[in-house]
């Protein structure tokens, strides 16, 4: 027994030892300036990466090619990525005014431009976390690319394998493949793989774009014959931090204009007095919770209220949205879309403008005009992102020379995160934020209770939250680790910490916002990563986050009015 204890235990220590080693050869390679993933500058980051074996990245350790892996980083990456030899990560140093075209990833907001045919550029606004994130996702890529060079490779010469001959033949054909060509094809790009021919048409969909059906075939190609370049011709590929980069990081750029653009529109709006509750939630579920009952009269009649939520979540529906919309700018809503870099989007709601008994919420505001709350919404942040911002939007304005601070009421932080006892869609309320890697820890007092979502038909779970790195560093051993181990947590996440960090400094250390400020910290699950099949990678939520969304939206909106 205490063998088997003990073996467990060095798995999970392998495995932290594993994420500091990654975390700080980052820091390391960002400083120096430029690195080659696949050379020996890259090693600790992919012995690391190959020693972790995160959930996400699937079977990264093993021969065969890892696909749902590879889908996830490609959504994450910019188009194209895997025909350049050179990547640059960049600050904002001007390229949306040239005559570059910005390609922005699916499933990332960022703006990276192709430079030309071997560069591609990145930028980067949102941080530290940002780099972690794109570095960690290209030596996923790179190391699979080395795989499907080994398989194709007969000599040190560079003579490649009859499969890759035909690969690179249909790769280049310049007439769209028929069905009989494609099969052909996918037949030899399974035995490059390591896969099933069954395994690669179940995926093969998934890679599609609208003007490019075979993408999955082009993806292999390239990603080998950048390899076979590496490992013939010793071309090898290389990443490049820009100088404005290295200089300008850590030094809150963009979180300083954001904050500067939304204390000018308070200003403006003569809102800089009154009481402000900051709630960091997306950009729908406070705006629907206060206005799709009175905006879409007629359609809800016959639904619940949650029904209607969902009718809003589905993608088919953008002309209800709009309604929704409509009705909160004529209703006092002002919407601050990002200029500054920061990707996070904002809305002010004057609760003076709000008439309570057209919305289904029990509300009742006592307060005269002058002292009514202004609700102030926020999108997310990205991991360390969230101190900056948070950090910034907290610090007073100076108005004719003098100094005014924001009358703060409360913070509310809705989040999605992973959890460990549990499934996708349950909540989780935070007593405390670990930071991974350490023992720092930030406890608070949490206004959300378990009590709050009693008898609601979903699960809930208090206790403490690791705010980790990066979603795509974690693995079982780990979180087994977390979850057996007297921390008590039940989840993790990436912002948690970093936004504690900004409000406890503000609150208790600058003096900036009341000492007592309130504070509210709840998350829905998107994903449990101790269940094999449902970790990120293996696609979104759909409707299951509707309901905890709302949930918890309207328990921040009625604790802010009651």
């Amino acid at each position: 027994m205490s063998n088997k204890k003990h073996h467990a235990r060095t798995r999970a220590q392998e495995s932290s030892n594993a994420i500091e080693r990654m975390y700080i050869t980052m820091r390391h390679l960002f400083n120096r300036g430029f690195y080659k993933p696949m050379g020996i500058s890259g090693e600790t980051l992919r012995e690391a990466l190959l020693q972790l074996r995160p959930e996400i990245y699937g079977s990264i350790g093993e021969e065969k090619a890892e696909l749902e892996g590879l889908l996830y980083v490609i959504d994450r990456l910019p188009y194209g990525i895997e025909e350049c030899t050179f990547i640059n990560l960049t600050s904002d140093e001007g390229y949306s005014n040239s005559h570059f075209k910005a390609i922005i990833p699916p499933k990332r907001r960022r703006n990276c431009f192709r430079i030309d045919e071997e560069q591609m550029n990145i930028e980067i606004t949102r941080g530290r976390s940002e780099i972690y994130d794109i570095l960690t996702h290209l030596t996923f890529m790179f190391v699979e690319s080395h795989k499907i060079s080994k398989r194709v490779l007969i000599d040190e010469q560079g003579t490649t394998t009859r499969d890759w001959v035909k690969l690179e033949k249909a790769v280049m054909s310049k007439n769209e493949l028929s069905q009989t060509e494609k099969e052909v094809a996918i037949t030899h790009t399974a035995n490059i793989l390591g896969r099933t021919f069954n395994e690669l048409t179940q995926v093969y969909d998934s890679f599609a774009l609208p003007d490019q059906p075979d993408r999955l075939l082009h993806l292999v190609y390239w990603l080998g014959k950048l390899a076979l370049e590496e490992v013939v011709n010793n071309n090898k590929r290389t990443v490049t931090f820009s100088p404005v980069l290295r200089e300008r990081l850590g030094h809150h750029i963009h979180g300083e204009i954001w904050a500067d653009t939304i204390k000018e529109a308070l200003l403006k709006n003569n809102l800089i007095e009154r009481p402000i509750h900051i709630i960091s939630a997306n950009m729908h579920s406070v705006m629907n919770s206060l206005f799709a009952p009175q905006a879409l009269k007629s359609f809800a009649a016959k639904k619940t209220i949650f029904e209607v939520y969902e009718a809003l979540s589905q993608k088919g529906n953008q002309e209800l949205r709009n309604k929704v919309t409509k009705e909160a700018l004529q209703r006092g809503m002002i919407y601050i879309p990002d200029s500054s870099g920061t990707y996070i989007d904002v809305q002010i709601f004057d609760t003076a403008k709000i008439d309570f008994s057209k919305t289904d919420m029990d509300v009742s505001t006592k307060e005269d005009d002058a002292n009514k709350p202004v609700i102030f919404v926020m999108d997310y942040a990205f991991g360390e992102q969230a101190y900056e911002t948070m950090d910034e939007l907290l610090k007073p304005i100076k108005v004719n020379g003098k100094k005014v601070h924001l009358n703060v009421e409360s913070v509310s932080i809705m989040g999605k995160a992973g959890i460990l006892e549990g499934g996708k869609g349950d909540i989780m309320i935070p007593s405390a934020h670990i930071f991974e890697g350490t023992a720092d820890n930030y406890p608070f007092d949490n206004e959300l209770s378990k009590d709050d979502f009693d008898n609601q038909g979903i699960h809930v779970c208090e206790g403490s939250m690791i705010t980790v790195l990066g979603t795509s560093l974690q693995n079982k051993e780990i979180l087994k680790f977390f979850f057996n181990s007297t921390w008590n947590v039940i989840g993790l996440e990436m912002e948690g910490a970093h936004y504690q960090k900004a409000i406890q400094a503000a609150a208790k250390v600058r003096g900036s916002i009341n000492p007592d400020v309130k504070v509210r910290y709840a998350y829905y699950a998107s994903d449990n990563p101790l269940e094999t099949g449902s970790t990120l990678a293996s696609g979104g939520l759909g409707t299951s986050g509707v309901k905890p969304t709302y949930l918890i939206t309207r328990k921040i909106l009625q604790q802010i009015f009651n």
